[in-house]
Formats: C-alpha cells, structure tokens, sequence
C-alpha cells in the first residue's frame, strides 16, 4: 500500500505510476472533487479504517489524518504532492507544534546563500535552481540541465550538513519528475517526534529540499 498525500496534478501522475506498477495507494484530499477523483475510478472511503491493504482508495480527509494512515499502513511510499511541507504538517497536527522560529537562522548559517529560496516562519526552502523554472519531468542529472552548474552532494546531504540533528527524509525519484519518501521514515519521524519538544525536520530531493523547524506550545 501507498500513501499519496494530494488528488491535483502531481497526485493524479503518482496514481498513474503506481498503477501502471500493479501497486495498491490511497489518494488523501479534502477536496471531494479534485482531479483524482474526476480522472480516476477510485473506492470512496470513509475513514482510515476503510482502507484496507490493496486496492485503489480516496480519502476525503486532510494532512491530519496522516500519522494515524501511516502507522496503520506502513506504506511503502508517501508522494507529498500537495502544496505544503506534508511531513512537517502532519507532525504540527499531531502534536500540537508551532513554528520554532528562532532556530531558522543558525539552520540557514549552515546553508550557502545561493541554494535559499526563503526562510521564515520556521521553514526554509532551497533549491540547486534557485531563480529559474525546471524543466518538466527532469531527470535530476549531476549537472543542472538549467543552470550548467554541477551540484557538490544531493540537496539532502547539504541539508542533513548544515543541521546534523535534524530528520531528513529523503525523496526517491522513481521516475523523472515524480519522487516520493519511505513510508518507514516517515513512520519513524512521526515515532520520534511522539517523545521530544523540539524538532527539525525536512524533505529534501538531489535538488531541492524544505527544511522546517517546531516546538511544542
């Protein structure tokens, strides 16, 4: 079973993917009419406990519902295609966190100016292709087929570089343009944050990453 956290674009084309591999998902999104819905023949389920170990589901419900599905689950991947830090979310949901605003700063010390796109509010986001588009469906190659720059590591270890205590959980590209983390990671972030009052987390690809920082109120 696989989660995919969003029923747009991104989500339809994850849906697809694992379909086109014989894998069973579950398409999570509070809009009852979003474009999985419209494109695809999904099994409407009520709740978390309607979703059973194969078969192709939607769940009508928001990001909340997410720690609860994963452990439940125990996917195989998570697609955070929709338009927010999805790992970092969940955790602000489940725990009741906040935004830990005063760590940004250090984080973005350990970080070279050119990869930030923004920080603040408890989140920084970086990028390899700071100020241009990317190209649709990018391999991720060493070279940047936009900016002809060679990157030095993955984003990820950049990232896990600047903060080493931080939970970096990585995205896999397993197709051009699509990438998804380990639902085991996920589960064992979700675990970890269950125990302690501050945490540093981020998603992060060979490209780009978003890091975000919370507490507990």
């Amino acid at each position: 079973m696989n989660i995919i956290v969003g029923g747009g674009k991104y989500g339809v084309e994850a849906a697809k993917y694992l379909r086109r591999n014989l894998k069973s998902y579950v398409v999570v999104d509070p809009d009852t009419n979003c474009a999985a819905v419209r494109e695809l023949d999904l099994e409407i389920a009520d709740g978390v406990e309607d979703i059973k170990g194969e078969g192709e589901y939607f769940l009508g419900k928001g990001i909340e519902v997410l720690p609860k599905l994963v452990l439940k689950l125990s996917p195989q991947y998570v697609f955070p295609t929709a338009p927010v830090h999805v790992v970092a979310e969940a955790l602000r949901i489940e725990y009741g966190m906040e935004p830990w605003s005063k760590i940004v700063d250090c984080i973005a010390s350990g970080l070279p100016f050119r990869v930030i796109v923004s920080a603040g509010k408890g989140s920084i986001v970086v990028s390899y292709n700071r100020d241009q588009e990317c190209l649709e469906k990018c391999p991720a190659p060493d070279i940047c087929p936009v900016t002809k720059i060679r990157k030095p590591c993955p984003m990820y270890e950049l990232v896990k570089f600047a903060w080493p205590d931080s939970f970096v959980l990585v995205s896999q590209q397993l197709e051009p343009g699509l990438g998804a983390i380990s639902g085991r990671d996920f589960s064992e972030v979700i675990r970890k944050a269950e125990k302690i009052e501050k945490i540093v987390v981020a998603t992060a690809c060979k490209c780009h990453g978003v890091i975000t920082a919370l507490r507990r109120v």
